[in-house]
């Protein structure tokens, strides 16, 4: 079995983001966050001989995937490795403007999870890593090993929105005088050990996600890559968004909402009104990674 048939995962909100963006089959389109293809399909299905798709991923494992797979099979895709923060810069050096529609779908892909080499998951052992490019100089393990206890919490009860995270921090600091942290499931049951299970969720989930986020600095390149695209989408083309914590909805939110306040642009919902679409139940039961899953979109004025 390939890697991409092994790794291949349900894309959420599928129907609904696609029919929403793609409103001319002849434009210039988008994916910002390429993944394992499932969102670039869609929208080259829908695409006009002349229509065209860019897609971007950091990821150079997902690069390499979709050019032996999309990329032989869809003569109107350039597919390119690169950080979406400098989106703006990739599209002027490529002359790929103006945008009819731009997706984000900053949800991490099920390789990353189901990798355990990729150290994104307590499921499964692996190295406290959890970066999205191998280049990024940071890592989790150097935050756990080294940052201060007080720098950790922070980081805890701001990028998790944990409750517990001063809990969370001192423990960590006060294993790893003993030695140091090495591995996902090491992390995870020292995390376990001082903070009781609530609820279904694992008590290590938030700090996990807070990791992932500072190491891949996501709320940055996310407000970055967002203020980086809209100059480049023209009137009347949607940007489309799909979020999965809070954190990432806030941020979206907020920036659709300064540019509406500046009549730049217009929130849609499947095309009927404002506010955010969420799966259907049935979805959920289908795919569980989609429950907390909000796509919001904007068209251009």
């Amino acid at each position: 079995m390939s890697a991409e048939r092994a790794y291949r995962h349900e894309p959420v909100l599928l129907r609904e983001t696609v029919d929403a963006l793609v409103q001319d089959p002849d434009g210039l389109y988008l994916d910002a966050t390429l993944g394992m293809g499932g969102h670039s399909e869609a929208i080259l299905r829908k695409l006009s001989p002349k229509g065209r798709l860019l897609c971007l991923d950091l990821d150079p494992e997902m690069v390499g995937l979709a050019q032996a797979g999309l990329g032989r099979r869809a003569p109107n895709v350039m597919i390119l490795r690169g950080n979406f923060r400098t989106v703006q810069q990739i599209l002027e050096s490529e002359k790929f403007f103006p945008l009819s529609g731009a997706l984000f779908d900053l949800g991490i892909s099920s390789l990353h999870y189901d990798k355990p080499g990729r150290g994104f998951s307590f499921q499964h052992e692996g190295p406290l890593d959890m970066r999205i490019s191998p280049e990024t100089p940071l890592t989790a393990e150097a935050i756990v090993n080294r940052w201060p206890e007080e720098q950790m919490a922070l980081l805890f009860r701001e990028f998790g929105e944990e409750p517990a995270a001063r809990t969370a921090a001192r423990a960590i600091a006060e294993r790893r005088q003993e030695r140091p942290f090495e591995t996902t499931t090491d992390l995870a049951e020292v995390i376990e050990s001082v903070i009781p299970r609530t609820t279904g969720r694992h008590p290590a989930t938030r700090v996990f996600m807070a990791l992932r986020i500072a190491v891949n600095a996501e709320l940055e390149n996310l407000t970055r890559g967002l203020e980086g695209v809209f100059p480049l989408v023209k009137s009347g083309g949607r940007i489309a968004v799909i979020t999965f914590h809070s954190l990432e909805d806030r941020i979206v939110k907020t920036l659709f909402s300064s540019f509406a306040s500046l009549e730049k642009c217009r929130p849609v919902k499947g095309g009927k009104g404002a506010g955010a679409v969420l799966p259907s139940t049935q979805e959920v039961e289908r795919n569980a990674r989609s429950r907390s899953a909000k796509l919001r979109i904007v068209e251009k004025l």
